[in-house]
């Protein structure tokens, strides 16, 4: 086995498959190492969860030759309406009426990491170890080697760039010495599917006092719903039965569906900020949720980690054709460079909804109300809302807009007329 790469990806969850697909062909030596046996049901990250994934992240997989492997199950957003618990505001968002046929798809992670590990599986270039757990990381100005934990013992490989894809608890990124921001939303989030009297055209998001809930729509008339609830309620609902738990989805939601009934199983996250306070260490980068775990209000964690994945991928291929070392400083700063402005303003925004929304003070009532009666009625407004929310914020990647920059980086964009830069 080779043991020298230019690129290392610890962590083969979505963000970092998604990057090792990006990278194979392009002229690098690529390895995935991922601690799990690659199959669907061992890697913890294809769990329970339906992705809300934007248009931006429907564009790149498809590109990626990932969609024709799952896309099939997907299900398009064409609608989207959001309120607030209470309050006389709402906002309804057609794709038709900006000139779409849909501001994205949803996609069970299960079924997106079924088309991953298909795709992987076609890979030309790419070195997959797995079950393989990195324990030690040392660097050194020309390299950095990475020490494995392999059913067959412990292998030492060296790499001019290491990739931190390994999530929340990120391994890579205590090892690197970088420190993260974190922020306890005292929240839980109970995923599961419905059954919803009424099939349902839109995806719903809710404001309340304890919480947001999501409702989006699935194949075969079920719908993934998102119910966050305070911590000190999570013990409660975790042992509420079935027709308790739909009592409590109506009390917070409503009727808009009509009745619902025959939850799936259902599975619990607690819910918190966790973000790295710098992307880069020398000869090393973090992506997806080792970089920035996020509430899930507004849906935007995988599809920001993987605008992560695919700047970082067309900044290693353009440095391909100009001869460039993968991990050298300058190529590093433009990466973090580059992620700054939608890192920090889906951060900003993914935070200020948790909190905005949660807030009971009577005037913020009122703004909200008023202020979600603007989004739904004055058009420029509306337009920067869903170009964001489809991840058209700042300097999108190429490979989010149209084809493979790999092959064809001149490409014109899709729905060009709905991602200019976002200045």
């Amino acid at each position: 086995m080779n043991m020298d790469y230019d690129v290392l990806i610890i962590g083969g969850g979505l963000v970092g498959a998604s990057l090792a697909i990006a990278l194979d062909g392009a002229g690098l030596r690529v390895a995935l190492v991922e601690a799990a046996p690659p199959r669907v049901d061992q890697q913890p990250s294809y769990d329970e969860r339906n992705l809300a994934l934007a248009r931006a992240t429907v564009n790149a997989l498809t590109a990626l030759g990932v969609w024709e492997k799952c896309g099939a199950r997907a299900t398009p957003i064409r609608k989207i309406h959001i309120s607030r618990q209470g309050e006389f505001g709402a906002v309804r968002l057609d794709a038709i009426r900006h000139g779409l046929d849909s501001f994205g798809a949803v996609l069970p992670a299960r079924e997106l990491g079924n088309g991953l590990l298909a795709r992987l599986d076609v890979c030309r270039e790419l070195t997959r170890l797995a079950p393989a757990k990195l324990i030690t990381v040392v660097a050194a100005a020309d390299a950095i080697t990475a020490t494995l934990a392999t059913a067959d013992g412990d292998c030492t490989l060296r790499t001019r760039l290491l990739v931190g894809a390994d999530g929340t608890a990120s391994f890579v990124r205590s090892a690197l010495g970088i420190e993260t921001q974190n922020v306890d939303y005292a929240q839980t989030a109970f995923v599961c599917t419905i059954t919803p009297q009424r099939a349902p055209d839109c995806a719903y998001e809710r404001f309340t006092a304890t919480g947001p809930v999501a409702l989006l729509p699935l194949a075969e008339r079920r719908v993934g719903v998102v119910l966050t609830v305070p911590t000190a309620d999570t013990a409660r609902v975790a042992a509420l039965d079935d027709s308790g738990f739909v009592d409590l989805l109506h009390e917070r939601f409503g009727w808009r569906l009509g009745r619902l009934s025959r939850p799936g199983r259902r599975v619990s996250y607690p819910l918190r900020r966790v973000q790295a306070q710098r992307l880069v260490a020398p000869r090393a980068v973090l992506v997806g949720n080792a970089a920035q775990t996020l509430h899930p209000i507004g849906a935007q964690g995988f599809n920001l980690g993987l605008r992560d994945a695919l700047t970082l991928a067309e900044l290693l291929v353009d440095g391909v054709r100009a001869s460039t070392d993968p991990g050298v400083t300058a190529l590093l700063a433009a990466y973090a460079e580059r992620r700054r402005e939608d890192r920090e303003g889906t951060i900003a925004m993914s935070d200020g909804l948790a909190r905005f929304t949660a807030n009971e003070a009577p005037p913020l009532k009122l703004l909200r109300s008023f202020g979600l009666l603007a989004l739904d009625r004055i058009a420029p407004l509306q337009d920067v809302l869903v170009r964001r929310g489809m991840g058209f914020r700042g300097k999108p990647p190429r490979l989010a807009l149209s084809g493979s920059f790999i092959e064809s980086p001149a490409r014109t964009p899709v729905y060009s007329s709905a991602i200019k830069e976002d200045r």
